[in-house]
């Protein structure tokens, strides 16, 4: 693994006799999971037999015994960036986490600071914020969470390197 590697799902117990094994996603995007391609994992490179994500299992190639899978329960598998945007189809105003990250937050004509991180807290995905230094200064949290809803995002401009808000630096001072 390497740092462009981030992990999207583990492999979990095996189901069956024929060697198929739950699969616990860590990503928002199922559908990148088909048979025929490999994936990169915490033991060996793996190809996808069979997958049906509706009951969350898959088969791998060179295990379809129960005995053989069993060596693969608690593995993890990765991804790149790569091959994330290659087997995801975004639409229109979606975004992958890790473009957001390293965006400047803009409330009105004020920088607030830059995306640290996106965190999933329930159902809601928030924007971890690195306050600017000048507001620091002030007397302001050195970060803060933005939910990443229409009420507080108005627009994301990747070439710019923007994310504009609305009511955000009040979230800043009340953090």
């Amino acid at each position: 693994m390497n740092s462009n590697d981030f992990l999207i799902a583990q492999i979990g117990k095996t189901v069956g006799l024929k060697g198929e094994l739950k699969l616990h996603l860590h990503t928002d995007f199922p559908e990148q999971f088909k048979s025929g391609l490999i994936y990169q994992t915490s033991l060996a490179p793996l190809e996808i037999v069979r997958v049906d994500l509706n009951r969350g299992l898959v088969l791998f190639k060179g295990y379809e015994d129960v005995e053989l899978a069993k060596r693969l329960v608690n593995v993890k598998i990765y991804s790149t960036i790569e091959e994330t945007k290659s087997r995801c189809n975004l639409k229109k105003d979606e975004f992958f986490w890790f473009e957001l990250e390293g965006l400047d937050i803009i409330d009105g004509d004020e920088s607030l600071g830059k995306v640290l991180e996106v965190t999933r807290i329930g159902s809601l995905d928030y924007l971890e914020i690195e306050t600017s230094a000048e507001l620091i200064k002030k007397g302001l949290p050195k970060s803060f969470l933005i939910p990443y809803i229409d009420r507080y995002i108005v627009n994301v401009d990747k070439e710019a390197k923007k994310i504009v808000t609305l009511d955000t630096k009040e979230l800043l001072i009340a953090s």
